[in-house]
C-alpha cells in the first residue's frame, strides 16, 4: 500500500483529499498545515509521497522543497495547486517537486499521479504545460549560464514534446507509431544529452535552453 502525507493550510482541502483517497488503496499516514509540519512528517513517518500545497503560512511550499533537498530527502513531492502563479509552479519544479496537479483533479488522476511518483516517475499535467511554455518564454531563467547540450534528433524532440504534454510512453508510442521500447530509448537519450534524470527536469532544461516551444 502506498503511504502519503497531506500538507495544506486548508483543513477542508486536507479532509477532502483524505476522504477521496480512502476510496482507494492509498493510505494517508499524516497531515500538516505548513512546511514545518511537512518536514516533521517526512522525518517521523514512513512516507512514499508527500502531497504539498505551495501557498502556506510560515514555511511555504517552495521553502519546504528547498529544505527537503538540503536534508537529502528522497521522498517525492507532488504539488497540489490552484495554478494561479505560473512562475511559482516553475520554481517548485526547479526546487525538486516531482510533479504537480490542479486541486480539481479526479480521484483516478490523483491516485494515478501518486502511484507514478511512488514508482519513481514524474507528472506534468496535460493542459497546464502550455502555461509553463509561456511563462518560460516570457521570463526564461538562467539561459545564458547553461551549457549547450548535444543537439537532440528530430525524433527525440517529437518524443520530448509529447512527454512535456503529459503523454505516457504508451501514448507517445501510439501517437508517433513507435514501439514503447523505442520511446523509452529515445527518452533515455534525451535525459543523457540534457544531463537530467527524469521527464520533469528534461522539460525544464529544454525550456530554459529554448529547445522546446509551445507548438
Amino acid at each position: 500500500m502506498t503511504r502519503v502525507a497531506i500538507v495544506d493550510d486548508q483543513t477542508l482541502v486536507r479532509q477532502g483529499i483524505r476522504s477521496l483517497l480512502s476510496l482507494s488503496d492509498i493510505e494517508v499516514v499524516g497531515e500538516g498545515e505548513d512546511g514545518d509540519d511537512a518536514l516533521e512528517l517526512v522525518a517521523t513517518h514512513d512516507v512514499d509521497v508527500l502531497l504539498l500545497d505551495l501557498r502556506m503560512p510560515r514555511r511555504d511550499g517552495i521553502a519546504t522543497l528547498e529544505a527537503l533537498a538540503d536534508r537529502g530527502s528522497a521522498v517525492p513531492v507532488l504539488v497540489l495547486t490552484t495554478f494561479d502563479d505560473d512562475e511559482l509552479v516553475l520554481r517548485a519544479l526547479r526546487a525538486g517537486a516531482k510533479g504537480y496537479l490542479l486541486k480539481d483533479v479526479t480521484l483516478d488522476q490523483l491516485v494515478g499521479a501518486i502511484r507514478t511518483l511512488a514508482d519513481g516517475g514524474t507528472i506534468l499535467q496535460p493542459g497546464l504545460t502550455d502555461r509553463l511554455f509561456r511563462a518560460v518564454a516570457a521570463a526564461p531563467a538562467g539561459v545564458d549560464g547553461l551549457e549547450r547540450p548535444e543537439p537532440l534528433t528530430a525524433r527525440e524532440l517529437d518524443v520530448l514534446r509529447l512527454a512535456a504534454r503529459g503523454y505516457s510512453n504508451t501514448e507517445i508510442a501510439s501517437a508517433l507509431h513507435l514501439a514503447p521500447g523505442t520511446v523509452k530509448n529515445h527518452l533515455s537519450n534525451v535525459f543523457l544529452k540534457l544531463g537530467v534524470r527524469d521527464r520533469t527536469r528534461a522539460v525544464l532544461r529544454a525550456l530554459d535552453l529554448g529547445i522546446l516551444d509551445g507548438s
